[in-house]
């Protein structure tokens, strides 16, 4: 018998085996009613998942896909709990491949596990070490590893650079998003001029402040000041081409005054774009509901928002103007984490919902041209998974386009991994 179709055969096998069988087949069919090949790429009894949706969660190659791995669910994390970081290798039976560990995660974003863009082996999270948050990074083909001082959040698009917020003070205003174990160095100061957004060097781990919690605050917000705010950054993103970076600027209010006062209530959101050196800082969005974004292009943000005078949707915004137009109308009705698909000249975006009123989680692809939907599939989140240890699906793309990776717990196993073929959708 031929080897190379013995080969083939024990890999239909395999993907037979790993099916969904708690789904079922209309879960995953489209308007032509093909079923969409989906396989669960992690086992239990580890948890597996990744985290956030707009980070390089596969190699070069698209053979190997980044994870977490935990032992637990169900509680927020305490600052001795520990999570190993490796990748699953999807062309050897989907073999687990150990990397490393971190003390510096969290439900949402795990520890900000990604590939160095611009490099073939490299892999980059963040740890604690002593007294100060850390990023690792590691050659996956040597060992070798490295220590840089400061954490990540988001790198460049040629991975030169990486830009950071105060992990400690996302903590203490939202938990969940931040790391737990350090307190927040300028808990006491609303608008802190040591606390902001710092810019590090990938190499030599050189970094400076680029725009602090006091900057922003000066910047008047519906003709006020923010300097009584309780202020923080969250959520950055660099542009494609490196130029320019995405960063939410939040606050939120005190019921008192004085040095013992605490920050309550919900928090307003306006989203600046700021060239990478700290200058050039334009509102892009001033609405104050900026939620999910992602950029299109160097010169195109688009995002989940309310902009003033009109209903809350996924809209696209062109940089430093006031021009914006909504996309997805009547389709895209539901915020979700929204990507571009590669390779697809941005005609395809990839998305999901929230629960819906069965619990189900419902990634889905957009074609921007047609306003055609294709669901890819419905996948049932307990009730447990509900508040800071949710598992949202988080979809993430191949580098090719033709691949997503989700994370979700409906197979009963935790929360693991699920690779699903979108192949014949976007082609």
């Amino acid at each position: 018998m031929n080897p190379h179709s013995t080969r083939r055969q024990a890999i239909k096998s395999m993907v037979a085996a790993t099916a969904m069988p708690a789904i079922t087949a209309n879960a995953f069919t489209d308007s032509n009613k093909s079923l969409l090949p989906v396989r669960t790429i992690t086992q239990g009894p580890q948890h597996h998942w990744f985290g956030y949706y707009d980070k390089l969660q596969f190699d070069p190659s698209n053979r190997y896909v980044l994870s977490n791995q935990v032992a637990f669910e169900h509680r927020t994390p305490k600052a001795d709990d520990e999570i190993r970081v490796g990748m699953v290798d999807t062309h050897e039976k989907d073999q687990w491949i150990p990397l490393g560990k971190s003390h510096a995660w969290g439900w949402q974003q795990g520890c900000m596990l990604q590939w160095r863009p611009g490099s073939t082996t490299e892999v980059v999270w963040n740890d604690r070490e002593g007294d100060r948050y850390v990023c690792r990074v590691m050659d996956v083909k040597t060992r070798k590893q490295r220590t840089l001082p400061r954490p990540i959040y988001a790198l460049s698009g040629d991975g030169s650079y990486a830009i950071t917020a105060d992990f400690s003070r996302i903590q203490r205003m939202r938990p969940g998003y931040g790391y737990v174990g350090l307190a927040d160095p300028c808990a006491r100061q609303r608008a802190p001029e040591d606390s902001g957004v710092w810019k590090m060097n990938m190499d030599s781990g050189e970094s400076e402040l680029v725009f602090s919690l006091a900057d922003a605050a000066m910047i008047e917000y519906n003709g006020n000041r923010l300097l009584d705010k309780w202020n923080y950054f969250n959520h950055l993103l660099v542009s494609p081409d490196s130029s320019r970076f995405i960063v939410l600027h939040r606050w939120r209010d005190s019921t008192s005054e004085g040095d013992d006062a605490e920050p309550t209530g919900g928090f307003v959101t306006r989203m600046f774009t700021v060239a990478a050196d700290g200058s050039e800082r334009y509102v892009l969005d001033p609405s104050g509901f900026t939620s999910h974004f992602i950029w299109r292009d160097p010169q195109h943000v688009c995002a989940w928002t309310k902009p003033v005078g009109k209903r809350s949707g996924f809209y696209l915004f062109t940089d430093q103007t006031d021009k914006v137009e909504i996309v997805g109308e009547g389709v895209m009705v539901k915020n979700g984490h929204n990507t571009y698909v590669p390779n697809t000249e941005n005609q395809w975006i990839l998305n999901d919902t929230y629960p819906d009123e069965s619990r189900n989680q419902n990634p889905y692809l957009y074609h921007v041209p047609s306003g055609r939907k294709v669901d890819l599939g419905h996948f049932h989140s307990p009730l447990p998974y509900s508040g800071e240890w949710r598992c949202d699906t988080h979809p993430r793309n191949s580098n090719d386009g033709k691949s997503v990776v989700i994370d979700s717990p409906h197979t009963g196993e935790g929360r693991q991994l699920h690779l699903i073929d979108i192949s014949k959708i976007v082609a």
